[in-house]
């Protein structure tokens, strides 16, 4: 993941870590002198009410009119490394606006280690405000870079990030969006820990957070889902519920059902998906979503994953009311929803077929059913009866289900099908 630059660039660089570390080694033998008192008239006090609303602008600070960028950056490393708080809290602002346009620049700025003091800023020992100026800086440091990401991470970033679990409202987006992008680098098989940043990822999601702060969690729990060694602190029932109740929100289901779809091919995510009170109700309920094409294709998904050599569920969601829903989605619902509907279909039907048995038509009997003498009598024509009302719904599901698969170019007398359809014609 090393990153490359060319001749020219390479040599900017060595000058200016070379101006770099000449201004240290001034900076320090001041000190040592005790010549710093007094000198420091480009730093203001930074004004926390103005930081905490997300206002800070350019004017908070000084620069003399010969400063130019370079100049800036170099002060403002200076400060990150050896400054008070409020000395790193000014850098952090020149630093988010340097790195917000230049990737060059933003590579650089890695290079001279601004990385690891920005990550300690994000510690409890910060004041809030401090620690919000440190996400954002990162942010525009992690923008276009996986080097930087990495040494994000490298720095310990997750760990930092996991003591904010009390993080204020205005911050919660912007913890969010760091939180998502170094989940990114999962994509790159680069180690993540995701058992450090899924309190903070699931505490954002259940609380009253805005939707872009969710929708950015949701993303964050996706990438992990991609790397089997993370399903195993994913699957679990906490994790299991909020994606469930996620899903049912429009806005938020493609996103939360693709990652049960991850969770749900292993084991132990399909047993957590299994002892939810919500299943199948809330994905058969996704099912009738016609405005939402993708959310029924992946809803669909994992009702067949859960459905497959699993009687147990198949009885769940034929309770649930599943068959007439599937087979409106077989006639009118997208190629790939029509596909996995009709799969499922084939199951219900297979599975009929062998509680039925082998029979085509009405089983003959010795006593009629029409004058029964007895109590006895009466509960054996009775039976026959259902049997025979089960086979005829069985017959309309089969045919239904065959015009579904072979009658590709009469989608508007599907159409009127379903429509003009009485209940009678439904197997349920």
């Amino acid at each position: 993941m090393a990153d490359t630059s060319s001749t020219s660039s390479s040599w900017y660089q060595v000058y200016v870590k070379l101006k770099f570390f000449t201004k240290i080694r001034r900076f320090v033998h001041k000190r040592r002198a005790g010549q710093v008192s007094g000198q420091s008239n480009d730093v203001q006090t930074i004004d926390l009410a103005v930081v905490d609303q997300g206002e800070t602008s350019e004017s908070t600070i000084n620069h003399g009119d010969d400063d130019d960028d370079n100049g800036i950056m170099q002060k403002s490393v200076k400060r990150l490394h050896f400054g008070s708080k409020e000395e790193k809290a000014i850098a952090a602002i020149e630093i988010k606006r340097l790195a917000r346009d230049d990737l060059k620049r933003r590579k650089l700025m890695a290079d001279l280690g601004v990385i690891q003091p920005l990550v300690a800023m994000v510690g409890s020992e910060y004041i809030a405000p401090h620690r919000r100026l440190a996400i954002q800086a990162l942010l525009e440091l992690a923008n276009g870079t996986c080097t930087n990401k990495a040494l994000m991470v490298e720095a310990g970033i997750l760990s930092k990030l996991s003591e904010n679990i009390g993080v204020e409202e205005l911050a919660k987006d912007e913890f969010a969006q760091l939180i998502m992008s170094l989940s990114s680098l999962v994509n790159l098989q680069f180690p993540i820990d995701s058992s450090k940043i899924l309190p903070l990822v699931i505490h954002l999601l259940d609380s009253d957070s805005s939707v872009d702060t969710k929708m950015s969690c949701l993303g964050t729990l996706y990438n992990l889902s991609t790397v089997i060694d993370n399903v195993g602190s994913l699957a679990t029932n906490e994790v299991v519920h909020t994606l469930l109740k996620l899903s049912s929100l429009k806005e938020a289901s493609e996103k939360s059902l693709a990652t049960l779809g991850n969770l749900v091919v292993t084991s132990m995510g399909k047993k957590a998906l299994e002892s939810s009170p919500m299943v199948p109700e809330c994905l058969i309920e996704i099912l009738t979503w016609d405005d939402k094409l993708k959310s029924q294709e992946l809803s669909a998904y994992v009702l067949m994953i859960l459905a497959h050599q699993s009687s147990l569920q198949r009885a769940k969601m034929a309770d649930g009311g599943i068959v007439p829903i599937l087979l409106q989605l077989a006639l009118l619902g997208s190629p790939l929803a029509q596909k996995r509907a009709l799969k499922l279909l084939q199951w219900f039907k297979d599975e009929r077929q062998m509680k039925m048995g082998p029979h085509s038509g009405p089983l003959s009997r010795r006593l009629s059913c029409s004058s029964p003498t007895n109590q006895e009598d009466a509960g054996a024509g009775k039976k026959l009866m259902q049997k025979m009302v089960q086979q005829s719904l069985y017959k309309n599901m089969e045919t239904i289900t065959r015009r579904a698969k072979g009658d590709s170019d009469s989608n508007s007398k599907l159409k009127l099908l379903v429509v003009s359809s009485s209940s009678k014609s439904l197997p349920y």
